[in-house]
């Protein structure tokens, strides 16, 4: 979960974000691991915004913490990197506490994604429910 300071999520793309909650699902809850520092927020952004090195930087930190979702409120250009690896999750609540139980409920949906393992993965928006839609080049 891509959060501020306050761990609070806040309408910036994932990468901008000051820190990642990182959480594992259970098969019955979301229990919560590590908090992880984006150390790379500010990456590469004098060369471009959404820099692809600050993208890889970011995929490879998460990828060696075993993430394999990543929520947020917002993800920028890199998205079409970020779904080679991850199944991105844009969420409308700006508590991580809330959100939680309405992950848990859609969990089914993102786990058919992670046993699919398509070459690219879908965006999931969960909003009152779950829409899930391809990432367009």
């Amino acid at each position: 979960m891509a959060v501020d300071h306050s761990q609070r999520f806040q309408s910036t793309h994932f990468g901008d974000a000051d820190q990642y909650l990182i959480y594992e699902w259970n098969k019955n809850e979301t229990v919560f691991v590590d908090t992880v520092k984006n150390s790379f927020k500010t990456y590469d952004e004098e060369v471009e915004h959404g820099s692809q090195k600050k993208g890889q930087a970011i995929i490879d930190l998460l990828k060696s913490k075993g993430v394999n979702v990543l929520v947020s409120k917002q993800f920028g250009r890199n998205i079409r990197m970020v779904n080679k690896h991850f199944i991105p999750v844009i969420i409308y609540i700006e508590s991580p506490i809330e959100v939680l139980p309405i992950l848990n409920k859609h969990m089914r949906w993102i786990e058919d994604e992670i046993e699919i393992n398509p070459p690219e993965h879908k965006l999931f928006t969960i909003k009152n429910g779950v829409m899930k839609t391809a990432i367009k080049s």
